[in-house]
């Protein structure tokens, strides 16, 4: 495995400012954000693809320093059905098109999620059981069969059209696919080019064990986020683990993002790694920064000594 960065943490950078500045941590990877709902600071994703020039110019920089694109993130709720829901689509169809022209064969996405019934506009996610009420039988049978599905047949058959080898979708809570069981029903329904991006920050804030899950990926897992989290002590104890609070109010939650290794302790991080390398996989490790409990620099240094420590390289 290597070592990447998801860039939009130096979003106030130009593209070569943070190519720089990602160089001088002794990184020779990113996984940068082309569209969905990220800010694309780094991926002008309509200029590259009409203007071979700047494309020409954008590839020569990363030559230049023998920086790797190791994914293309397009996140986003493109299942929302809204005109915004529509921009995210449109956007994932163009950053397949570009990571193709750049030579990139994986994206990082999340699966979306739908509105509960036709005519409805507000993304629902059920999570309860569906014993009762029993509405919501039907409504988990129309976002999979009716949306979710096609969808995801048409993008897919899209994206090997343009030489993506690997879609790994981010197991993202308030989205479709949030666990294993989920990833696999969505690949089964519609193609093995969909795997797990195995974000550990996610399933440890919902209760589940990334270890386990990991095993529970083999032949799955395409895409690894270097990103912990951390159960808070008490607050947790009273109100459980769902938690709604703004990530701004990081004393007053159940759990928070923070730096690797500030939630799992680094003998967690290096038994993690271990199981991920002997399920398969021996790819990039993206470090995604987002501890609002102290300055981004020392949550980059903090991050990259504890991967550089765990990371079965």
């Amino acid at each position: 495995m290597y070592l990447s960065l998801c860039t939009d943490v130096l979003g106030e950078l130009s593209f070569t400012q943070m190519l720089d500045k990602v160089k001088s941590m002794g990184i020779d990877a990113v996984e940068m954000t082309a569209g969905g709902w990220g800010g694309c600071r780094h991926v002008p994703t309509e200029e590259l693809l009409t203007d071979d020039s700047k494309l020409k110019a954008y590839k020569k920089e990363l030559t230049a320093r023998n920086m790797r694109i190791a994914a293309l993130n397009c996140s986003g709720n493109q299942l929302w059905p809204t005109e915004t829901g529509s921009f995210y689509s449109k956007s994932m169809y163009s950053t397949a098109v570009l990571a193709g022209r750049l030579g990139v064969k994986k994206l990082v996405m999340m699966s979306g999620l739908p509105a509960g019934a036709p005519g409805d506009k507000t993304p629902n996610w059920i999570t309860s059981t569906v014993s009762w009420p029993d509405y919501m039988v039907e409504t988990v049978r129309y976002q999979w069969e009716d949306i979710a599905v096609p969808w995801w047949k048409n993008f897919t058959e899209h994206c090997k059209n343009n030489g993506i080898e690997q879609i790994a979708i981010e197991e993202f809570p308030c989205q479709l696919v949030y666990n294993a069981e989920t990833l696999w029903k969505l690949r089964n329904a519609v193609d093995p080019i969909i795997g797990m991006n195995l974000d550990p920050s996610h399933l440890i804030v919902m209760g589940a064990d990334p270890i386990a899950t990991a095993r529970a990926l083999k032949g799955a897992l395409y895409h690894v986020h270097g990103k912990d989290a951390r159960i808070e002590r008490g607050l947790c104890d009273i109100n459980g683990l769902p938690e709604s609070k703004p990530v701004t109010e990081s004393a007053n939650r159940s759990w928070n993002y923070v730096a690797v290794g500030c939630g799992k302790d680094l003998q967690w991080w290096k038994e993690f790694f271990s199981v991920v390398r002997m399920m398969g996989y021996n790819d990039a490790v993206s470090l995604e920064m987002e501890d609002l409990t102290m300055s981004v620099e020392a949550g980059l240094h903090s991050s990259i000594d504890a991967l550089n420590q765990t990371i079965s390289k």
